[in-house]
């Protein structure tokens, strides 16, 4: 296995190799260990600054990242844009530049354009990790993803892994389709055809809009929700109507011939994509997720910081 990342950057699944995957992978495998002891903390980035620069709402991402830069003693800055100068016309790059005046030495983004840490990388020195750019890419999702059904299955090699959703507007969902692939996972996307886009398959995924064909298919269901804020039109008639032909209940998992895994990266819409019960069953892993995620983008923003 490597010893490094191939990248300097972490803007998407699409630029790493399986070598560097399993690398953080298997580093992140080590931070859970050390995340569980009674004293979690490591000096990994002692007098590394870490600047978490945050346009667009976020909850589980940002604290994710912020306990993995506390965890790993990384001195850290955090930046809003609902509240900064970015309201009063401030460009992107003028934003991230005077952070990097006040030397940083690694920039977290989230940003609702997609290829806005592709254009970062382009113009400053300091490393950039994606924390999930517009409708593209949310590389470190799919990485806690893949890690998650890791732990669960013992490989993702040879699993059948369903996205299940709301396609289109999603960047978990492309960045684990590439993720997935280069681990030698087969991939379905599923939900209705207004929500799969055109040529999807041209990934190498198998397409289906018939939700419990998927999951008898699958060995993991991950489900996506419907992300009303980035719809400029109407994709389906109501909620109600998406819940009766694309949720997913207890009852419809308990009647599986066989036991399936159940993912959600968050937030979860109770009563839409999941029912309670079966977002709190013994299928569901979404709280692993969670847990999971700290460790994995300890993994990254370590490797990241040795290059």
């Amino acid at each position: 296995m490597a010893q490094s990342l191939s990248v300097r950057h972490l803007v998407g699944i699409k630029d790493l190799t399986e070598s560097d995957i399993q690398l953080i992978l298997e580093t992140a495998r080590q931070f859970k260990e050390v995340i569980n002891r009674p004293i979690k903390k490591v000096p990994s980035l002692r007098d590394v600054t870490i600047a978490n620069v945050f346009f667009e709402n976020s909850t589980r991402t940002r604290l994710s990242f912020e306990l993995a830069e506390k965890r790993l003693s990384a001195d850290v800055v955090n930046f809003s844009a609902s509240g900064s100068s970015v309201k009063k016309g401030e460009t992107l790059l003028d934003t991230v530049n005077n952070i990097l005046a006040m030397k940083v030495d690694m920039v977290v983004m989230r940003h609702s354009s997609p290829g806005a840490p592709h254009y970062l990388t382009k113009h400053i020195n300091a490393n950039v990790v994606n924390a999930g750019d517009g409708t593209h890419e949310h590389p470190t999702q799919a990485l806690l993803d893949s890690f998650s059904i890791r732990e669960k299955l013992g490989d993702v090699a040879g699993k059948r892994i369903a996205i299940i959703g709301d396609i289109t507007h999603s960047r978990v969902a492309l960045s684990n389709i590439f993720c997935l692939q280069k681990q030698g996972a087969d991939v379905m996307v599923c939900g209705p055809k207004t929500l799969i886009p055109k040529y999807i398959d041209a990934l190498g995924v198998k397409v289906s809009h018939d939700v419990r064909a998927a999951l008898d298919w699958c060995d993991v269901a991950n489900v996506l929700r419907i992300q009303l804020e980035r719809q400029q039109i109407k994709y389906f008639p109501s909620l109600r109507e998406y819940s009766l032909y694309f949720g997913i209940s207890k009852q419809m998992l308990d009647d599986l011939d066989r036991p399936i895994v159940l993912m959600h990266p968050g937030p979860i819409n109770r009563g839409v994509e999941l029912t309670s019960d079966a977002a709190d069953s013994s299928h569901s892993i979404i709280l692993d997720q969670v847990e999971n995620g700290v460790a994995v983008r300890m993994a990254v923003l370590y490797l990241l910081a040795q290059l």
